[in-house]
């Protein structure tokens, strides 16, 4: 039951075939069993949610369930504020003490669900990074090695999906932070068009930084991004509902779903590099897409690197936050954060952050005009699989610098475009690759279904992760 989707469990209750408390007994025994190797989960309430899930399990008994995710265990990273629960997001400069009396928008939404929230999971210090470990809290691992790093910021909400430590899991992202683990650990995961999941507080990156659903299967997603999506009078970007269901969005048929779709394929988006197997991968699925009735084409969408600009506004928001905690702070953080902000953040000027401005829309103009004649862009979400936890960067690698092996992610929180990663294959030593998908701002479900579809044709999202299987 552990490995169960949302979506299953869901039809379970209603048949009276599963129980929200033995989902949830599952998923804590999970965390028991697995948590003190992988280090994804950094607190848990088990007697709270428990009771949540006795209390769903008589609402669906009485046949009034408060929706489709009452009783579903999920977890959150703790870069969301939990009323009850800190938020340090891993950063030793935060005090634990609170008081902790709110919840963001996404958090109080779940509740409102009924959906059984267990603890929270692990995130670099302030989410800086695109791998998973922090002074304050350790080194998160893969569940398909946990010698492996399941990628970042929400490496910890990525390995939380991938064990079964609840079906689903909310992350961040500001230059690739859910799909970078998506890919390393071979779930899914959706940024959704900036503004759908309203934020907040304000994250110190702007609007770089989304929140998204991570969850095994784009059916799932959709269905997360239905409870957690939608205006809150506390983001002031927050757009308003969208008239329709992104779960309805979806079509049972992928040839009706893939039908006159016209996709560019772009393995390196003009700029990058790939490792073989990762490009070989992309490729395969791009086939895939094809004999299933899309239109693909080998196109590049025309842009350049935008990662001085992505740096600029990146770690000027990072100074701005670290500043707050007074003289001294800048010493006390991650040192490669230290290091990044005193490089690029400190020394940025006004006429800088203007500059890094016009770059990125000037990025958004131009994918705005290369959606007009593709629907979907695919991209590798990484050129790389999953290398050593504990590092910033792969061995013998020309930076340590995140962004220096992550060129298809943050592109895409400068445009604020909806970007979604689904498993598409395996390196040869049985490393998850993940296939990127990008549509035009406000198109998610039409993102949602292109991805519901490729899972339909494929069975990468149903492997089971290494930790699970045994040598």
């Amino acid at each position: 039951m552990s490995l169960a989707t949302a979506t299953a469990l869901s039809a379970g209750y209603a048949a009276g075939t599963l129980s929200p408390v033995e989902a949830t007994q599952a998923a804590l025994a999970v965390v028991d069993r697995w948590n003190g190797e992988v280090n994804a989960v950094l607190l848990t309430d088990p007697e709270g949610a428990l009771a949540s899930a006795r209390e769903s399990e008589q609402r669906w008994g009485r046949g009034e369930p408060l929706g489709p995710a009452d009783g579903v265990p999920v977890t959150i990273k703790d870069m969301f504020l939990t009323r009850g629960w800190p938020t340090v997001r891993g950063s030793s400069l935060i005090d634990a003490e609170g008081p902790w009396e709110e919840d963001a928008p996404a958090v109080a939404r779940l509740r409102e669900s009924g959906a059984v929230v267990l603890g929270k999971t692990t995130t670099p210090e302030f989410a800086w990074k695109g791998v998973t470990d922090s002074a304050r809290h350790g080194v998160t691992g893969n569940a398909w090695g946990s010698h492996l790093t399941p990628g970042g910021s929400s490496g910890g909400s990525a390995t939380a999906v991938a064990l079964g430590m609840g079906a689903w899991s909310i992350g961040t992202d500001g230059g690739g932070s859910v799909r970078i683990p998506a890919s390393f650990t071979g779930t899914t995961a959706l940024k959704p068009t900036f503004g759908r999941m309203p934020m907040y507080p304000p994250s110190p990156y702007g609007t770089l930084s989304h929140g998204g659903p991570m969850t095994r299967t784009v059916e799932d997603a959709a269905l997360l991004l239905d409870l957690v999506s939608g205006p809150d009078s506390r983001d002031w970007a927050a757009m308003p509902p969208t008239g329709g269901s992104f779960s309805g969005a979806l079509d049972p048929d992928p040839a009706r779903a893939l039908r006159g779709l016209r996709v560019a394929l772009s393995p390196t988006l003009g700029f990058g590099r790939n490792d073989p197997e990762v490009e070989e991968a992309v490729e395969r699925a791009a086939a895939d897409l094809e004999a299933a009735g899309a239109h693909v084409a080998r196109v590049d969408p025309g842009i350049e690197d935008c990662v001085d600009a992505f740096h600029v506004l990146w770690f000027t928001g990072a100074a701005k936050v670290i500043g707050g905690y007074g003289e001294g702070a800048l010493e006390r953080v991650d040192p490669g954060l230290a290091r990044a902000v005193h490089q690029y953040g400190l020394p940025a000027t006004a006429s800088d952050y203007l500059d890094a401005m016009a770059v990125r829309m000037a990025l958004g103009v131009r994918m705005g005009a290369f959606h007009e004649e593709w629907d979907v862009l695919l991209t590798p979400t990484t050129p790389i699989a999953a290398f050593a936890a504990g590092r910033d960067a792969p061995e013998v690698w020309p930076s340590e610098l995140w962004t220096s092996w992550t060129p298809y992610t943050y592109p895409f929180n400068m445009t604020q475009q909806p970007a979604l990663s689904v498993p598409c294959g395996f390196t040869s030593d049985r490393r998850p690759v993940g296939l990127q998908l990008v549509a035009a701002r406000h198109r998610d479900d039409l993102l949602l279904r292109v991805g519901h579809a490729y899972q339909q044709l494929t069975g990468w999202h149903t492997e089971t992760p290494t930790l699970l299987t045994g040598p």
